[in-house]
């Protein structure tokens, strides 16, 4: 994993949601197969409920890094990203979810890419450095 020196926090462009359903706020680190992203869980976040980010919240967290990847490596390219998906989601834990103002940590590695489809593992660490959720996900590339 090579982490950024500087991260990098305009990612609007990086990723096909908009505001109010953007989920990562910073691209930390980014490799072939490695991307590492942060959020800052926010009280105007869409997704948060009683001072907390919502499952759905960390589930969409989840896919946005994975989208963050992409978005990335295209823009590295030279080249529009496209958009994606959430293909299906073969296990996900969620043993307990970010607090107001608390900022995750979500770390995604590709296992296997084949013709637009990505199967992913990724994990999310709370602001201890705890593992707070993690899935196994696959997400899919439209044409």
């Amino acid at each position: 994993m090579i982490l950024l020196q500087k991260p990098i926090t305009n990612i609007e462009h990086l990723i096909p949601q908009k505001t109010p359903f953007v989920m990562v706020d910073s691209l930390l680190g980014f490799s072939e197969t490695n991307v590492v992203s942060s959020l800052k869980v926010l009280e105007t976040n869409i997704l948060c409920e009683n001072k907390t980010l919502s499952e759905s919240g960390l589930v969409e967290n989840m896919a946005q890094t994975v989208a963050l990847h992409t978005g990335y490596d295209y823009f590295l390219k030279g080249v529009p990203a496209p958009t994606g998906y959430i293909g299906s989601i073969k296990k996900i834990e969620i043993s307990s979810l970010p607090q107001l103002n608390e900022t995750i940590k979500t770390e995604a590695h590709i296992l296997h890419e084949f013709m637009g489809v990505t199967l992913v593992e990724i994990t999310v660490f709370n602001t201890k450095k705890e593992k707070i959720a993690s899935s196994i996900m696959k997400t899919v590339i439209v044409n």
